[in-house]
């Protein structure tokens, strides 16, 4: 795969992402959010099966399960979050307040890992938190506050934790697939319970959400991460975060185009800050200086 493909590769993601945010809005018309959550990932393990099996081979180093289900465990929390955060708010809100998390990674990072932050990755936390006050109709009072934003942003901070997990995980174990199963897997048993015990879906509501589900489950889940996980192979990992983080654009134009959903003035205002704070950290945080170095170099050669 050259460049070229790996970023478009990592647009589709984006727009697979970010186009099923509308799925995760329009699937709640038939099911409750944590049935919603749990489906979908079933869907996505099923798909990834083919794909882990390649990998059975593949000798596991000593701690691997417990790390792969830490992973699991975090991903499992904010996807469910993140579900359950349409129930009370827009796409449009959603598709940036979730994408928050690309900024609140560097902080755990540095928390967890003691990988220092720069003074731009400071800078984009407080434009992102300008941009929240905004997008929540700060200036004219917090009653437009509602509590699917609140749980937009508690998912945020789950997916930040799991991107700071999933990437240790990543660079001590590898195996790209198999941790993707078990991240679906874990998700699909432990939403179960409570989607059965809250929700109890009948199968006529299940038939009935099923172009959601299959968007959800095919496109955004298993096909999008399988896509990121082969592009990011052939390319930095500052792009790839720029890209990928396009799913907020993307998400904010199908809720235009396909819910009629029109942000305010104030809105709009609110997402250009948060989108432009994750710009500025996939363009300049994480990545050291030596690194950009050796890329620029490779780029003048190729």
């Amino acid at each position: 795969m050259t460049r070229a493909w790996a970023h478009l590769s990592l647009i589709l993601a984006a727009a697979f992402w970010g186009f099923g945010n509308i799925s995760q809005k329009t699937v709640l018309e038939h099911l409750g959010p944590l049935s919603a959550t749990c489906l979908r990932c079933a869907i996505a393990a099923v798909v990834l099966l083919p794909l882990a099996w390649v990998e059975r081979s593949l000798e596991r180093e000593t701690g691997w399960w417990k790390s792969a289900v830490t992973v699991a465990a975090a991903f499992a929390t904010a996807i469910a979050l993140q579900q359950t955060a349409y129930v009370s708010t827009t796409v449009t809100n959603a598709s940036f307040l979730v994408n928050t998390a690309t900024v609140l990674t560097p902080l755990f990072a540095w928390l967890l890992l003691a990988e220092v932050t720069g003074r731009l990755g400071l800078a984009a936390a407080a434009i992102t938190l300008v941009g929240v006050f905004f997008m929540a109709n700060g200036p004219a009072g917090f009653d437009a506050l509602r509590w699917g934003d609140l749980i937009c942003l508690a998912s945020a901070i789950f997916y930040a934790l799991w991107m700071v997990a999933l990437g240790y995980h990543a660079k001590r174990f590898g195996h790209p697939f198999r941790t993707a199963l078990v991240q679906f897997a874990f998700a699909t048993v432990v939403v179960l319970s409570p989607a059965l015990l809250l929700e109890n879906a009948s199968v006529s509501a299940i038939a009935s959400a099923a172009p959601d589900l299959a968007i959800l489950g095919l496109l955004s889940t298993a096909a999008a991460f399988c896509l990121q996980t082969v592009a990011q192979r052939y390319t930095t990992a500052s792009t790839a975060a720029v890209l990928v983080s396009g799913e907020s654009v993307f998400g904010a134009i199908g809720a235009y185009v396909v819910l009629s959903e029109r942000p305010t003035p104030t809105t709009m205002v609110g997402a250009a800050l948060i989108f432009a704070a994750i710009v500025i950290i996939g363009l300049f945080s994480g990545v050291p200086l030596a690194t950009k170095r050796q890329d620029a170099r490779n780029e003048r050669m190729e």
